[in-house]
């Protein structure tokens, strides 16, 4: 199965297809949008159509299609222009052209380069040279980031690809609207030579542990999980809420192609919010969420209502949100909650099994298992404690790896994956544990293993541990570095954050261990994230202590946090240059947000 096939199959539907949310509620409760803001499967497929035909007239002549003679991309000796396929780059939001230029690329058997809005013009420039973009579509709000990018264009060159002389195109202009209309009408296209391993998509990585790499994204890796999905969880007769950006694999894969897949209705808004979900859900119909990270943390910070549980939605998809959260998501608004496991390299999933232990995200399925990332042997179960501590952490934690093969990981563009292949193996670089039946729990991620007084743990348990203390309403557990060897523990908190209450909720926990106690704690109004939610903790971690936020710190082992001063800060940074691990200090974070220590 393809995306082009499943989109010839939604030709002639009539039910509707592709809803985009009015942000400004005009819309009147239990009402359809206005009719340009609505389009049935048949018209959607419409639509794709005519940017397949605009796509297939670029690629085939070099030209843009009012034939202005502007040379798109020059050719590339490792790929004549006469077989790599059109690539073009969307900047856009959750609009439906994005949805239409999807489904262009289908039936054409281009590639759409997904860009991710929030980053930089020179990272951009980075992303689409390297993605070998050979034209751009953006609209009004993000046409500043597009020409930073071109202006970057020749320095990103230099890295590899070609990204100078790009084609940026205003999807709201005339210019654009009278490059497509020769195709109004457009017949689908013949699709025989599209199959599985066809690429359609470049999805970068979220980049929170480094720079982000295009994912080769084929018609099989979005078809997978939307049958699936689909077959599990939807009918024809459903809504699906897509508020996650399509930039990011999640929306993709567990939004667009699920209700693809089951001729559901796609709810589309442009971004997501917190305070604008119910309202959506309840205006739209909508039976299905799709979110990833804090998103439910988000919605749940909004105030409640004594009728919260009034609502169509039975189901929300996604990907981690931290066990709580899905517990108060689920109770709040009367839903099914369903956190899998996933990333955008798709070799490893797994699904949770409603009958298993709290937190876990899954069994681990035949040919995955956790393995050693030293010696390449498999962990031993982990021995809990009747608090639910692992006993035996340092040999029961290890790498989570498909051994079997590799899912559907197709490789990155223009990059080797060798940091996850090895042995015919794929590494996630995810660190977790599984109980003696095979229940899998979520440690960290490699940058997120930190290591104190010669304890290896993750970040994510101590984050559970910590997500009830008192005016809590955001978390993120990091490692700093330590005066002396290894780490120390930060956490960066929102919320009302009182040192001797939290004291004393440390000194509480049965299931804390003494060494995962915050040395330091920043108290902020917002965690850095990336759109699809994600917290960059190394931002945060590159900044440490050196923070304009109020930091509070225990100098002792007891659970006692006194505000850090400045002069505090000063006898820290001697301490590190007499043992000299000064280096581990260098000012990055000045590069974010200064400092006043």
């Amino acid at each position: 199965m393809t995306v082009a096939a499943q989109l010839r199959a939604r030709a002639t539907d009539d039910r509707p297809g592709l809803w985009r949310v009015e942000d400004d509620g005009t819309a009147a409760p239990g009402h359809p949008p206005a009719p340009t803001t609505a389009w049935t499967w048949r018209e959607v497929v419409q639509e794709c159509a005519v940017r397949a035909a605009w796509m297939t007239s670029v690629a085939a002549t070099g030209r843009t299609a009012s034939e202005s003679c502007e040379r798109v991309r020059p050719p590339q000796p490792s790929e004549p222009s006469d077989t790599r396929p059109l690539h073009v780059g969307v900047l856009l939001d959750n609009v439906p052209e994005l949805v239409f230029l999807l489904g262009g690329a289908a039936l054409s058997g281009s590639v759409i380069v997904a860009l991710n809005t929030t980053r930089s013009a020179a990272e951009l420039a980075g992303d689409a040279a390297r993605a070998d973009c050979d034209l751009l579509v953006t609209e009004p709000g993000h046409l500043d980031l597009a020409e930073g990018l071109r202006e970057h264009a020749a320095d990103a060159a230099a890295e590899g690809g070609t990204a100078a002389g790009i084609t940026v195109l205003d999807a709201e202009s005339t210019d654009y609207r009278e490059r497509l209309a020769p195709y109004t009408g457009a017949p689908l296209p013949d699709t025989d030579a599209i199959a599985d391993e066809t690429l359609l998509m470049l999805i970068f990585t979220s980049g929170t542990s480094g720079r982000p790499r295009a994912v080769r994204v084929t018609h099989r890796k979005v078809t997978v999980p939307g049958e699936h999905l689909a077959g599990r969880l939807l009918t024809g007769d459903d809504a699906v809420y897509c508020p996650m950006p399509l930039f990011h694999s999640g929306a993709v894969m567990a939004a667009y192609a699920p209700a693809l897949a089951a001729g559901a209705r796609l709810v589309v808004r442009r971004r997501f919010s917190a305070s604008g979900l119910l309202p959506d859900v309840r205006r739209h119909g909508c039976t299905y969420l799709h979110y990833v990270g804090k998103a439910l943390s988000y919605v749940l910070g909004t105030p409640e209502r004594a009728d919260d549980r009034d609502n169509p939605l039975r189901v929300a998809f996604g990907n981690e949100a931290a066990p709580l959260e899905q517990e108060a998501f689920a109770e709040r608004f009367g839903c099914v909650v369903v956190d899998a496991y996933g990333s955008t390299e798709t070799a490893i999933s797994l699904s949770p099994d409603p009958f298993g232990p709290p937190g876990a995200l899954g069994t681990l399925p035949d040919g995955v298992k956790v393995l050693d990332p030293r010696t390449g042997e498999e962990c031993p179960p982990a021995r809990l404690d009747d608090a639910g501590r692992v006993l035996n952490a340092d040999e029961a934690v290890g790498e989570l790896v498909n051994t079997g093969d590799l899912g559907l990981f197709d490789g990155y563009y223009n990059e080797d994956a060798a940091d996850r292949l090895r042995d015919g193996m794929f590494w996630s670089g995810d660190h977790v544990y599984a109980d003696e039946n095979g229940h899998v729990f979520f440690v960290g991620r490699s940058l997120d293993r930190l290591r104190v007084d010669g304890e290896n743990f993750g970040s994510v348990q101590v984050e559970r541990a910590l997500a009830t203390a008192p005016g809590v309403q955001r978390i993120a557990v990091y490692g700093v570095p330590d005066a002396a060897s290894g780490d120390q523990v930060m956490a960066a908190v929102v919320g009302d954050f009182d040192p001797e209450a939290f004291g004393a909720y440390l000194r509480s926990r049965a299931d804390l261990s003494s060494k995962w106690m915050p040395r330091y704690v920043r108290v902020t109004t917002e965690l850095p994230a990336t759109a699809s939610n994600k917290i960059l903790k190394r931002r945060l971690a590159e900044t440490g202590w050196r923070t304009r936020d109020p930091v509070w710190w225990r100098p002792g082992r007891e659970p006692a946090y006194r505000r850090l001063t400045p002069e505090d800060a000063t006898r820290l940074r001697e301490e590190f240059e007499r043992r000299g691990r000064l280096h581990l200090l260098a000012d990055r974070s000045e590069a974010h947000e200064g400092t006043d220590r």
